[in-house]
């Protein structure tokens, strides 16, 4: 290990193989940083902060720190993070609300500098999020998701994997998989035909996706009916299947959040 002199390091902290700790990093108590993770100087990893192997944390993160949110009493809960993550300077990420509960990252993300993660969250693989991006409590992000810089993102919203969300954009509703969405607020305008490709799936499946897109925002269809002839005319698939569950769950939800608790409606 490479541990600078000036690093702070809790005695119960638990640091892998061949872990760099730069200067002025702090790493709190009930901490792991495993195999082969790089911490650059003034990096803060709060209590209850696992990280996982090959990591790159850059100047200035906190992760770990308490949510934002005062619903939170001081329980113990957790911030996991993944392996072979690149989290770039002054990112912060919160741990989570209730005993025992976690905010996850996944494998093989890039976040770019600034970014904030808010508490409960879900960050899939193969996500990447540019700069200056918020994203509030609850919100959970699927694999392969791209999502554009000073994006704000509303607590308790779901966006579905391989899909891209532009820079500046308002998202207040789940976006659903494998689409392109943009504005404020956020709205879908095109299928992710390149995110589509770039992940293998064959073409066949494409020309279905397709199909139901259109049948979604190009047919003067409004949901419940756009469901309906989705499953009855469009080729089943496990991406067909996938996207018809994620948007029956959108339309149960609150104002179009699936992740959001019952709430009585105005």
């Amino acid at each position: 290990m490479k541990i600078h002199p000036t690093a702070e390091i809790d005695p119960s902290a638990q640091l892998g193989e061949d872990v760099e700790v730069g200067p002025g990093v702090v790493i709190g108590p009930h901490t792991v940083i495993g195999d082969g993770t790089r911490l650059e100087p003034h990096v803060v990893i709060h209590p209850y902060t696992h990280i996982g192997k090959r990591c790159h944390i850059r100047v200035g993160c906190v992760l770990g720190g308490a949510p934002q949110d005062r619903k939170f009493r001081g329980e113990r809960s957790y911030l996991r993070i993944g392996d072979d993550n690149e989290i770039c300077e002054y990112v912060t990420i919160h741990r989570a609300t209730g005993e025992d509960r976690c905010t996850v990252i996944g494998n093989s993300n890039l976040l770019m500098a600034n970014c904030h993660i808010g508490h409960n969250c879900t960050i899939g693989n193969n996500v990447m999020i540019a700069n200056m991006v918020g994203i509030s409590g609850h919100v959970q992000v699927e694999d392969s998701v791209v999502i554009g810089g000073m994006v704000g993102i509303h607590q308790f919203v779901r966006i579905g994997k391989l899909a891209m969300i532009g820079g500046f954009s308002k998202v207040v509703n789940d976006i659903p998989p494998f689409m392109m969405a943009d504005g404020r607020p956020c709205k879908v305008f095109e299928l992710n035909r390149v995110g589509l490709r770039r992940a293998g799936i064959d073409e066949r499946t494409r020309a279905a996706i397709k199909q139901a897109y259109i049948l979604l925002y190009r047919s003067g269809l409004n949901l419940a009916q756009a469901l309906s002839a989705i499953e009855a005319e469009v080729e089943p698939s496990e991406e067909r299947d996938y996207l018809l569950n994620f948007l029956s769950q959108t339309r149960l939800g609150y104002r179009g959040r699936q992740l959001d608790p019952w709430r009585v409606k105005e």
